[in-house]
């Protein structure tokens, strides 16, 4: 007997911030078999509709041995299967996550995800922020780090904040707070009084979250500069003068499509000051 047992998660995935129609899924499957049926394929690039079977093996006295497995960003249930719903490369991450690393640039808000927005109106208690999703989201005065009815936070039209999904699904308003579960910003709220503003792949975005991003600290050796990323793809970048905000601006635009080696002989020759 095949047992499939799923449950959508809204938490986000891991540090990978991806953005797909449906929400994470968690699976329950045995760790040998997926990973007999997904190794084959692991960096490999597939398309929607791509289907992986699974034949759970009984233990001894009859009953299936099951352990958690998380299946990511483009792979969904479908019936008894795990489908491909992306074209991509599917990745793997020990011991037990599988996802499809795509190079969309669409953005779908999921719970739990920071993004950077832009303020676009005010409505009585309520701020509309752009977020590059198909509808924009709201964002309470009060989601702010002390903010209260008589200490409103000073947020004006065409501010950038950086703030946490608690509500996004495709029935109801994706909603922002700018405060974590325990009342304190933590790095989030108003920000961006200077620097430049600009969207890339959520791929290269999921990279640069990675911890210990190679592409940072290859960037950290040519010019310092503060950097803040949100899921939504959007980057914002902040360098000691404008000349160097652009220079790492196009730096992480150009080193996208390239390969390890031709990003850090790009990066000499822009500190040797080649370029």
């Amino acid at each position: 007997m095949l047992f499939l047992n799923f449950y959508f998660e809204n938490k986000s995935f891991s540090r990978f911030r991806k953005y797909t129609n449906t929400a994470h899924s968690r699976c329950f499957l045995a760790m040998d078999t997926i990973h007999a049926c997904f190794k084959e394929k692991i960096g490999e690039v597939l398309l929607p509709g791509d289907v992986f079977s699974f034949r759970l093996p009984e233990s001894g006295d009859g009953s299936i041995k099951t352990e958690k497995t998380i299946c990511g960003p483009g792979l969904r249930r479908n019936g008894e299967e795990v489908q491909v719903c992306k074209s991509g490369i599917l990745r793997h991450k020990q011991p037990n996550m599988y996802w499809i690393d795509s190079q969309q640039r669409r953005y779908v808000p999921a719970k739990g995800e920071s993004v950077i927005g832009i303020v676009t109106a005010k409505s009585g208690d309520i701020f509309k922020v752009d977020v590059g999703g198909s509808e924009q989201a709201s964002l309470s005065y009060l989601a702010f780090e002390g903010a209260t009815k008589r200490n409103r936070p000073n947020v004006q039209v065409g501010d950038l904040v950086y703030g946490q999904f608690t509500i996004a699904n495709k029935d109801m308003e994706p909603e922002l707070v700018c405060i974590d579960s325990c009342g304190r910003a933590n790095g989030m709220g108003v920000f961006g009084a200077d620097g430049l503003l600009f969207k890339v792949s959520l791929g290269l975005v999921r990279r640069l979250l990675v911890p210990q991003s190679e592409i940072i600290k290859d960037l950290e050796k040519i010019f310092p500069f503060e950097l803040v990323v949100g899921m939504n793809g959007r980057v914002w970048v902040k360098a000691k003068t404008v000349q160097q905000t652009l220079i790492v601006t196009n730096l992480l635009e150009t080193c996208e499509n390239m390969t390890s080696q031709q990003r850090q002989t790009l990066f000499k020759r822009v500190a040797d000051g080649c370029l």
